[in-house]
């Protein structure tokens, strides 16, 4: 086998309605459907060489040798790629380089602009052929998140894949977030899926996300930004009481975050189309119609404890960017 590389990129996605916990922990199938929009300037770009002089897979994510858990992830992701590779292709390790345009590890659903490009560039440099529900599937089981990052704009996800249910210019709304940490939580979102059972209010979540699903689709479908924010900001809050009362209990918050929620109820009671929702992490994603995306940006600036602010519009889905393969020029 020559050396064979390909380069893709994806989007990160912000969750309207939340997967937290799974069904099934080796296939990460959710316990309950989620809704999400991906975020067109918030992306992953992952290189992917699969190289026989190779003795091991390698993993650089931005810049730095990734930790051995990381490897270890990455490695068992590719190893189900080159499961379904051609005879002779299954053994060549693989050197991954990605780089993240945001703060990876931060509740910003790094993991989920990761795997969607890890997998199809993997797939790209092994000359497979998927279909964006395939790559779904296969991005689902590195990181359950993952499998919303492949289709564009709106996305929903209810068992092995996801799937687009409104296109990026259905809608004008813009993900202003509030960064408050960028440093890596300190239990990352696998280990929380775990946890979700623990909570005596994960069964009462999951029995009521239909109906949080159902609203949610509801108010895309209509643009009923009323109908959105009363959805998501339930649905978040008690994705979050579920961490606090898991064992042992997650407490992503901080000072900074509770005051953006306040300030975001508080702008919308002025009339600004606001709501905030929340990720596994310290921060706040404050979804609003685009025109008052400046105000909004401008406020949670001035709050204390916020270090910087990010903001994206709807985005596409994961493309694959260029192949190579020695000895060719690169398909562009």
């Amino acid at each position: 086998m020559p050396t064979r590389t390909a380069t893709a990129r994806a989007c990160s996605n912000i969750a309207l309605i939340k997967y937290w916990g799974n069904r099934d922990e080796a296939l990460r199938l959710p316990a309950n459907p989620s809704i999400s929009f991906n975020l067109r300037d918030l992306h992953t770009t992952t290189v992917v060489v699969f190289d026989p002089a190779l003795a091991a897979d390698e993993l650089i994510i931005d810049g730095l040798v990734a930790a051995s858990s990381a490897r270890t992830r990455v490695g068992a992701f590719l190893d189900l790629i080159r499961a379904t590779a051609p005879t002779g292709d299954g053994s060549v390790f693989a050197r991954v380089t990605s780089d993240n345009n945001f703060p990876m590890g931060a509740g910003i659903a790094s993991s989920a602009s990761a795997f969607a490009a890890l997998g199809v560039a993997a797939t790209a440099a092994l000359g497979l052929t998927n279909t964006e529900a395939q790559l779904s599937a296969l991005a689902r089981r590195g990181s359950g998140s993952a499998s919303r990052s492949l289709p564009a704009g709106f996305v929903a996800w209810k068992d092995e894949c996801a799937w687009s249910i409104a296109a990026p210019d259905h809608w004008d709304l813009v993900d202003v977030i509030g960064v408050v940490s960028t440093g890596e939580k300190k239990t990352g979102s696998t280990e929380g899926h775990a946890l979700a059972g623990t909570s005596p209010l994960q069964v009462a979540r999951v029995a009521d996300a239909p109906r949080r699903f159902e609203r949610c689709m509801s108010a895309i479908r209509t643009r009923d930004f009323d109908q959105l924010a009363a959805v998501i900001e339930q649905d978040a809050l008690m994705m979050h009481g579920v961490m606090m009362t898991s064992d042992p209990p997650l407490m992503y918050w901080l000072p900074a975050s509770l005051a953006i929620m306040h300030e975001v109820q508080s702008m919308r009671a002025r009339g600004v189309p606001v709501a905030f929702t929340i990720d596994a992490g310290p921060n706040i994603h404050c979804i609003c119609d685009a025109p008052v995306a400046d105000i909004v940006a401008t406020t949670i600036a001035e709050l204390a404890g916020v270090a910087r602010v990010l903001r994206s519009p709807v985005g596409g889905g994961a493309m694959l960017l260029t192949t190579w393969s020695a000895g060719i020029l690169p398909a562009l």
